[in-house]
């Protein structure tokens, strides 16, 4: 027999063998698979079919009540009552229904009432609606219409005083002021605005502010004094202005900044740095 006869010869009997042993492990496992079960579709082991439930070492078969139906979960009972039941004590029992309900699936009773009823007990009772009154979007309560708010079970209008408009606001008194106007007891009173402001969108303070150029002052709005060589800032506090580029602050003006030799102006604008490798002493700049 030459080399590659004998080569094949060895492969063929390894196929043998191993034919041989997939078909007695095959076996083993046939042997070993409990009634009413399948192998896994991945791994090793076995199932319970569709009805079973594994126990000790077996499958068996779920006692299934009257008026329900298997499910294909792996967990649970293995079991759900048809529609019109539900369950109780292990059993499937018609859930009653009252006049002017219907099936649900929310909730414990099973059921719940049409559209314009409420649940009282076992009961669908008739939803009072009062006048401008309409049911909500649920159908399961109601709503007072616009221009009026519910007080007592009752839909009362409301009184909008002059100067002011309605709201959506399901809460607070339902109306509010226009603009230029502050609430005040049951009324909308104008809010006065001294020279050189203007109407402020704040809710609280004075309801007003100072024009550019102006600060507030006791209930007026004065000028800010702006000395020379200065410009007016945005700012609500401090002077309300700043001094110029190459200038400082002396008091109430602006004088200029005095740079010496050796030096430049700083990125403020308002002071002096010395050129390196000079440092400043007192007024001058000087060697290190």
């Amino acid at each position: 027999m030459t080399g590659p006869e004998r080569r094949l010869d060895a492969v063929r009997s390894l196929l043998q063998t191993l034919v041989c042993v997939f078909a007695v492990s095959g076996g083993a496992y046939a042997e070993n698979l409990p009634d009413n079960a399948s192998p896994k579709n991945y791994g090793a082991g076995w199932s319970c079919n569709q009805g079973y439930r594994e126990h000790t070492s077996g499958c068996r078969a779920i006692q299934l009540p009257e008026n329900a139906f298997l499910t294909t979960s792996s967990y649970g009972r293995g079991w759900e009552c048809r529609h019109g039941y539900r369950e109780q004590n292990e059993r499937c029992v018609p859930i009653a229904v009252p006049e002017h309900g219907y099936i649900s699936q929310s909730g414990a009773s099973g059921w719940a009432c049409e559209r314009g009823f409420r649940q009282r007990g076992q009961s669908c009772v008739p939803i009072n609606i009062p006048a401008n009154a309409y049911l909500n979007n649920q159908g399961d309560g109601w709503v007072c219409e616009r221009t009026f708010r519910e007080v007592n079970d009752r839909c009362q209008r409301i009184e909008v005083p002059a100067n002011a408009y309605l709201t959506n606001a399901s809460y607070g008194d339902g109306w509010a002021c226009e603009r230029g106007f502050r609430k005040q007891g049951g009324a909308c009173i104008a809010i006065p605005v001294p020279r050189n402001a203007y109407l402020s969108n704040e809710v609280s303070g004075t309801g007003w502010a100072c024009e550019r150029g102006y600060r507030a002052e006791s209930d007026a709005c004065v000028a800010v004094p702006v000395p020379a060589n200065a410009y007016l800032t945005d700012t609500s506090f401090g002077d309300g202005w700043a001094c110029n580029r190459g200038y400082r602050k002396e008091n109430d003006a602006c004088v200029t900044v005095t740079v010496p030799a050796n030096a430049r102006m700083d990125s403020s604008g308002g002071d002096w740095e010395c050129n390196p490798p000079y440092r400043r002493q007192y007024d001058a700049c000087i060697l290190r």
